[in-house]
């Protein structure tokens, strides 16, 4: 996954565009590398899924 698309679907996110997205197992660490950089990086959850995906939300508050 390139750094642009992973900031797209961040974005998307963040606005409420989507839900939620799907991150494959092949593509978290270029996912993730780019997310930790976020300044609301704690608003972000990670639900772990079967077979290493995962599976993002936007929280209006932050995560402890």
């Amino acid at each position: 996954m390139v750094e642009s698309e992973v900031v797209k679907l961040i974005d998307a996110l963040r606005n409420k565009e989507l839900e939620e997205i799907q991150v494959e197992k092949d593509d978290f660490l270029s996912f993730r590398s780019v997310l930790v950089k976020q300044q609301d990086f704690k608003h972000f959850r990670g639900i772990a899924e079967h077979r290493g995906n995962i599976r993002y939300q936007y929280l209006d508050t932050p995560r402890s």
